[in-house]
């Protein structure tokens, strides 16, 4: 009696067991399987990785070609223009540097001086009439070379006003051009009568006892 109940005993044991290895069994199954997967989703992570990589260089490259084609652009439009009306030994150039991981640009005139060439901050290049001239060719020059199509007339408000009589007359026929060039109305707000002599047509605003009057000029 005692024999059986201890072959019962064991016979259970070994069915016991028996369960646990075949239980063990699928999980070590299930658990290979999932490794098969995790190893294969790495595998696809670290080609996407890879081509994100190559994405990234490629968009830098474009993102500095671009810049490098802007600061050209940039740079002729803005040197012409100070030609035109300062000097043709005058040229306008930008320094591009990483700065914090951004970009950062700085201005320069460069003139030069019995064959050497000489670097000044637009500011102390002649006074303030370069830089208006600066400021005024930049507008014009980030305007044309916009990634956005931006239609409409130009729109000035005092252009120039720090420039003397002995250029202003190269600054009206300047923005003359412009206008023919670009293909746009210049609408601008002056004081200087240069620039309304070059106007296909003007309007002068008086004011009389508090009230504003228009006058067509021409």
């Amino acid at each position: 009696m005692e024999y059986k109940e201890e072959v019962t005993r064991i016979e259970k044991i070994l069915s016991e067991n028996k369960n646990r290895l075949m239980m063990n069994k699928g999980r070590k199954e299930q658990l290979e399987e999932q490794m098969k997967i995790i190893k294969d989703n790495m595998k696809n992570g670290e080609h996407d990785i890879d081509i994100f990589e190559q994405v990234r260089i490629l968009l830098q490259r474009t993102s500095d070609y671009a810049r490098e084609q802007s600061r050209v652009r940039i740079e002729s439009l803005v040197t012409n223009c100070l030609q035109y009306i300062f000097d043709s030994n005058m040229e306008f150039k930008i320094e591009i540097s990483e700065a914090r991981g951004r970009p950062e640009a700085d201005f320069y005139v460069v003139s030069q001086v019995n064959g050497e060439a000489s670097r000044m901050k637009p500011q102390e290049a002649r006074g303030g009439g370069v830089v208006d001239i600066i400021s005024l060719a930049l507008r014009l020059a980030m305007l044309q070379c916009s990634s956005v199509d931006i239609n409409g007339p130009i729109i000035l408000d005092e252009p120039a006003k720090h420039v003397s009589d002995e250029y202003i007359v190269q600054v009206a026929e300047f923005l003359k051009q412009v206008s023919l060039m670009f293909d746009r109305q210049v609408i601008m707000v002056t004081h200087n009568r240069h620039l309304v002599e070059i106007a296909d047509k003007a309007f002068k605003i008086e004011q009389n006892d508090g009230k504003s009057s228009i006058i067509i000029d021409s």
